[in-house]
């Protein structure tokens, strides 16, 4: 649905985390601190890894949160959940999706139910050459696949608490950026003179 002229909902930031949640510690905490308004999907069951359950969660956590263009950070399993949610949900308010250390699909019997090609959003993949969750080739298979832009982090295991990461700058980085990028989106074009004069 079209907003009223003159009307604009600057971009917010939605945390979907993998199996077990995120510590205090993780990336994933440690941005949602430094992100006012940002939003995390909370999930019934964390020990249970249910694509069509998580995914659905998101939308359900998109829809208490109110109108605005969304931005999300995934970790692990909640990558899966995110892109099922992208590409069956196409009214989705996601505008942008950072898939940090994507669990391997095949692990959970649930690569026939992920898409096959581009998200539709902007999408960042980061990968990780020793993820014990799936190896980087596989990751970036995967976002090639989802018309992702892919970076490797080379040794950066699951790229969560136990490998050091804490802090994230990458992703704040990417939050940041990605967040003026939306803001410049929603500015009405400039008319040219030729279109002033054609409106007066």
């Amino acid at each position: 649905m079209a907003r009223p002229a003159g009307t604009s909902h600057a971009p917010r930031l939605l945390i979907v985390p993998g199996l077990h949640d995120s510590g205090p510690e993780h990336w994933q905490s440690w941005l949602q601190r430094l992100v006012p308004g940002s939003v995390r999907v909370v999930q019934d069951d964390w020990a249970r890894p249910d694509l069509e359950g998580w995914s659905a969660r998101i939308a359900q956590t998109l829809e208490r949160a109110g109108p605005a263009p969304w931005i999300a950070a995934a970790h692990s399993f909640g990558c899966l959940a995110l892109a099922h949610h992208v590409a069956t949900r196409p009214g989705s308010p996601l505008r942008a999706v950072l898939l940090v250390a994507p669990a391997d699909p095949a692990r959970f019997g649930v690569e026939a139910a992920l898409p096959q090609r581009a998200l539709g959003p902007h999408a960042t993949v980061v990968a990780s050459r020793t993820d014990p969750w799936m190896s980087a080739d596989r990751a970036l298979h995967w976002g090639r696949l989802w018309g992702a832009h892919c970076l490797d982090l080379g040794d950066a295991g699951h790229i969560n608490t136990e490998a050091g990461f804490g802090p994230l700058p990458l992703a704040r980085r990417w939050v940041l950026a990605m967040g003026r990028r939306l803001a410049r989106d929603q500015r009405p074009a400039r008319r040219t003179v030729a279109e002033w004069s054609f409106a007066v």
